[in-house]
């Protein structure tokens, strides 16, 4: 019994990590010098509903005063975009019943069964542009944020926010 659970940890833990892992990406613009950028404002935000427009502003505000930035009404050295889409996609999940086996004819023995489980995705793109010229400077993107669980979609929101602006701003010219 004690090789079974040593056997079903690790696939437990995998299955954990899948279940809460979202994917961020980001780039910027590399002959920028990021040391001049000190305010921003916000252009905007598109999210779906009110809601999340203001998750999404204050996961940002957050992430940006905790870099020594300060939030202007309007003129900033940087300026603030933010587009969320939610999406549907179908998830195919196989349960099989029996335990297939090796036979004279092939594997058989065993029966699946395949289910298509509609899952939504939740994708978060957050620009940086010049503020005087209006040229974009940095992104940052972040998708599967949604969770299963609504009560649970804050946390993954912000979570996915933090990663995003984990190494910002970026490190000089070049």
């Amino acid at each position: 019994m004690k090789n079974r659970t040593l056997y079903l940890s690790p696939a437990v833990a995998t299955f954990t990590c899948i279940a809460w892992a979202f994917s961020v990406a980001t780039d910027y613009d590399h002959k920028v010098d990021f040391s001049h950028y000190h305010t921003y404002s916000w252009l905007g935000v598109k999210a779906g509903n009110s809601l999340w427009q203001d998750r999404i502003i204050a996961a940002v505000d957050g992430q940006l005063a905790s870099k020594g930035w300060t939030k202007t009404a309007s003129g900033g050295d940087a300026d603030v975009s933010a587009f969320g889409r939610t999406t549907e996609q179908d998830t195919m999940q196989t349960f099989y019943d029996g335990f297939p086996g090796w036979g004279w004819h092939g594997w058989g023995g065993g029966t699946a069964t395949t289910q298509v489980i509609p899952e939504r995705v939740g994708n978060l793109t957050v620009d940086l542009f010049d503020g005087g010229t209006k040229h974009l400077i940095w992104r940052g993107q972040a998708s599967d944020i949604l969770s299963s669980k609504p009560e649970k979609n804050n946390k993954k929101l912000e979570n996915a926010v933090e990663d995003m602006f984990n190494k910002f701003p970026p490190k000089g010219k070049g």
